[in-house]
């Protein structure tokens, strides 16, 4: 129990803001420094452990009393204050229903409020398997889970009411060790929930909250949901490790991404439909509005789709009507490249789960599985697709970088047959990085404004204390490595001279899946020898990693480089360092110069690491993947050339892409920053750390990533699920049921086309007219119900049309005694080369969010209709 002056401690412990705000950090520290340290840098675990005796010399410290009640007001301030939120809230009022406020617009002095006006959701609830916002909550393992804590953090930062939901792993995920071999050796640390920063969520009597799921043949789940205050921002989290289950059930929620098929399966029905249950009871209990809209981060939560269906159909309506209530106000958010990357399921082992004796009794088996069997070309018909399911029940979905919205929409295109991979309603937002939590307290004090003014000087030597940094932290975990690997004290010696804070120093830090390419940078030993140990521009590499438990592949990659790294002749030049997390991550950042990533493109689907780097001046080296390939520039580092192309091996291509590496290492990179001027300084090496500080860190933050999702997706999902109340959800379910049954006879009988002013064949002027007839069979449809469109544009060599535009045609006349309808309409001929048309009819309702959501179009029999050389005059 805290001395009452030091009650306010208490708060500033369980509110996860700590991990991400200096000042705060810094009182706790100066309770016990020593205490500070031995607990990871967890103020829950610090307050457990300090005497009595200090506890009591604090209470009467007036300088101490004085920061902590500032620390206190700070939060209380950040908790209720306006913010970004706000002042968008405040100027829709002001302008009306459906306006917009500007990016940059003032925040007025309005209080937060529990509501939003029309074009602004009240709540948004935010799912995702793996949360990670600070080392002393370990329920992450990788990016997904980095980038979801840092959602939450920036959401927090700009007001923005999000909620977050996911499952708290008895295990967490896995804490790595090598063994004298090399090899990845796993640990499980079993964490306990009250030494956390959470709190268990409790009945208004003080019984503990549970969530039932019942399992096949009526069997209980029952889940407690711990809560985690991450700023403003809410986290919840389900656990299943309750005295009411038996072994089994406890279990479901023990580690991370472990156990078999039908484990995951348990893992994600707890997550989705359980998530959904614990965000209505903790809404209920706290009086949070109820979410409008629901961010599904990868397809792992899809079910909770499901669950707010059931909930509509408990409520009256039918199966369509809440599928299409559902899909209005949900956002799926999709982060691999690969289907090997998504989870899928044995139909039996899901029909199995769901009915009348399982879950969801009110839902006909079969409806669940429609929205994940892939049943589409390519697809495996009698697999339960996580991803596919979130798309089905999803109006809007995006990828995570430019390239990857491309890659997901030609990946998915199956959904959506009859249109081209580029019209796949799947946008994309660049993922970005949470700059509080990732830049070094020395950068965040300067700011990006004085990087810009900065003498070279004392920018140099900011980066040189970064590295020196950096290069101690090294040494420190290197050491505990080998003793953990069983070498003795007098053995180690030599890591005292472990890296050179002079030395250009090159990072690596990420999962070690393959097509990360862990062990490309030892394609040629010798050659990777030689840039180490170079006489006069040497280079210094920290690597880190975890493989999967289950992948052997990444563990002997790991074990690879571990040996490489462990060769007398190298090793103070290039180390691995076991157990890369958060607090590694948070040294390692800043203190290397150049951050290396060199994925197999385009199989990286953002890979923010290089972000996080950047912020705090490091520059990349990186395949043109991801995010790099949108925001690379030379002034912020090197991008390394890639082999693509089908004709190419696997092998072939990595030496190809090897070479390219070390030759940029030599001839370019190792060459800048060793070149010094007069002044002892690298010039040319400073002005690339510069510009990266201050033109390439605005665009990475996640501020910028959780204003677009604001303004992109969940302003235009919350006005779609307000559009869709009962009556309109069921109109719409109404009208999509009869034009799929009319599809079939929706045809393009004819199309006729007059070149104005005529031309010879083969040919036509610029700025000429093609006025187009077209006789559509509509089936019975009515003409409000269809779009007839004109296609147009240039024509590649495999007679595609690309670049298009679309031009609606206006029906003219009535049905004919055949029941076929006539359109026309000008098609302007405005580009120059090979140019195409053809027609198509689209289903169009005001109340769809694109043009291909059915995923029906009807097109002539031959669907290049007609071609002409556009030529200039």
């Amino acid at each position: 129990m805290l001395p009452e002056p030091l009650r306010p401690l208490h708060r500033l412990a369980r509110n996860l803001r700590w991990s991400w705000h200096p000042e705060t950090r810094e009182l706790f520290e100066s309770v016990d420094p020593e205490g500070w340290r031995e607990s990871g840098g967890d103020p829950v675990r610090l307050l457990g452990a300090v005497p009595v005796s200090r506890l009591a010399d604090l209470a009467e410290d007036r300088s101490f009393l004085r920061r902590l009640t500032a620390a206190a007001d700070d939060l209380h301030d950040y908790l209720t204050g306006p913010r970004w939120y706000q002042g968008r809230v405040a100027a829709e009022d002001r302008a009306g229903p459906g306006a917009s406020a500007p990016s940059g617009a003032p925040v007025p002095s309005v209080p937060p409020g529990p509501s939003a006006p029309s074009g602004l959701p009240a709540a948004i609830a935010y799912f995702s398997p793996e949360f990670g916002i600070t080392a002393a909550l370990p329920q992450y393992s990788g990016g997904l889970g980095i980038l979801a804590g840092d959602h939450l953090k920036a959401a927090s930062d700009l007001g923005v009411p999000l909620m977050g939901v996911g499952l708290l792993y008895r295990h967490g995920y896995f804490r790595q060790s090598l063994s004298r071999e090399g090899w990845q050796q796993e640990h499980y640390p079993v964490l306990d929930p009250d030494e956390l920063p959470l709190t268990q969520l409790s009945e208004a009597a003080g019984r503990p909250l549970r969530i039932p799921l019942t399992l096949p043949g009526g069997r209980p789940l029952h889940a407690r949901v711990w809560h985690a205050q991450v700023g403003r921002v809410p986290l919840l989290l389900l656990d299943s490790d309750v005295e009411e289950n038996g072994h089994g059930e406890r279990d479901v929620t023990d580690r991370l991404y472990g156990g078999g098929s039908e484990h995951r399966l348990l893992q994600e029905m707890l997550l989705g439909i359980g998530g959904v249950r614990a965000v209505r009871a903790y809404c209920r209990l706290t009086g949070h509005p109820d979410p409008e809209v629901f961010h599904t981060n990868e397809g792992h939560a899809g079910f909770q789709g499901l669950e707010r269906i059931r909930e509509l159909i408990a409520d009256g309506a039918d199966f369509g009507t809440a599928h299409e209530a559902v899909r209005a106000g949900t956002v799926f958010t999709t982060h691999t490249p690969v289907p090997a990357g998504i989870d899928r399921f044995d139909r039996e082992l899901v029909a199995r789960h769901f009915g009348d004796d399982a879950e969801l009794p009110g839902i006909e088996v079969e409806r669940v599985l429609a929205l994940g069997m892939e049943t589409y070309p390519g697809g495996e018909p009698n697999l339960f697709n996580m991803a596919v399911m979130g798309l089905r029940l999803a109006q809007r979905a995006n990828g995570v970088s430019t390239l990857h919205g491309r890659v997901s929409r030609e990946m998915f295109a199956g959904l959506w047959p009859g249109f081209d991979p580029e019209e796949v309603p799947i946008t994309s937002i660049t993922n970005g990085v949470h700059a509080p939590t990732w830049t070094a307290p020395e950068v965040t004090r300067l700011g990006a404004r004085q990087f810009g003014h900065l003498p070279d000087a004392e920018l140099w030597e900011l980066r040189r204390t970064l590295r020196k940094r950096l290069v101690a932290e090294a040494r420190q975990r290197l050491y505990d490595s080998w003793r953990q690997r069983g070498a003795g004290t007098a053995e180690l010696g030599w890591i005292d001279g472990v890296l050179d804070p002079d030395v250009l120093t090159i990072g690596f830090a990420r999962r070690v899946p393959s097509y990360k390419r862990l062990t490309l940078m030892l394609r040629d030993p010798e050659r990777l020898m030689e840039l180490l140990l170079h006489p006069e521009r040497p280079i210094q590499i920290v690597v880190a990693g975890k493989a999967h438990p289950a992948d052997d592949g990444g563990k002997r990659l790991v074990q690879e480089l571990v040996r490489f790294a462990d060769d007398p002749r190298v090793r103070h030049r290039l180390v691995f360092l076991p157990d890369y997390g958060m607090g590694m991550a948070q040294q390692l950042y800043p203190g290397c110069d150049v951050w290396l990533n060199n994925p197999l493109r385009p199989l990286e689907a953002c890979g923010t690491s290089g972000m996080k780097a950047a912020l705090n001046g490091c520059l990349n080296l990186s395949v043109l993947d991801g995010w790099w390939d949108e925001w690379y520039e030379p002034d912020f580092g090197w991008a390394i050339p890639t082999a693509d192309g089908d004709a190419i091996d696997e092998t072939r291509r990595d030496d190809l892409e090897a070479t390219a590496l070390y030759d940029l290492l030599e001839r370019r990179i190792a060459p800048r920053f060793y070149d010094r001027g007069p002044d002892g300084l690298p010039g040319r090496w400073i002005d690339m750390v510069r510009r990266t500080l201050t033109t390439l860190g605005p665009k990475v933050l996640a501020g910028r990533m959780v204003r677009e999702y604001v303004e992109r997706l969940y302003a235009p999902a919350a006005r779609s699920h307000r559009a869709l109340d009962p009556v309109a959800a069921a109109e719409l379910a109404t009208w999509k049921s009869r034009i799929r049954d009319a599809w079939p006879g929706v045809a393009v009988d004819h199309v006729e086309a007059h070149l104005t002013p005529p031309a010879p064949a083969g040919a036509a002027e610029l700025g000429s007219t093609l006025s187009l007839r077209v006789r559509v069979r509509l089936a019975g449809l009515a003409p409000a119900d269809v779009e007839v469109q004109a296609v147009a544009g240039r024509v590649d060599d495999t007679d595609r049309i690309t670049d298009a535009t679309h031009v609606p045609l206006k029906p003219t006349t009535g049905p004919d005694a055949e029941g076929r309808r006539l359109y026309e309409g000008p098609l302007a001929l405005d580009r120059t080369g090979p140019f195409g048309y053809t027609v198509r009819i689209l289903p169009t309702h005001h109340l769809l969010a694109s043009a291909p959501e059915l995923g029906l179009t009807a097109l002539p029999c031959d669907a290049m209709t007609e071609a002409a050389g556009v030529l200039m005059r």
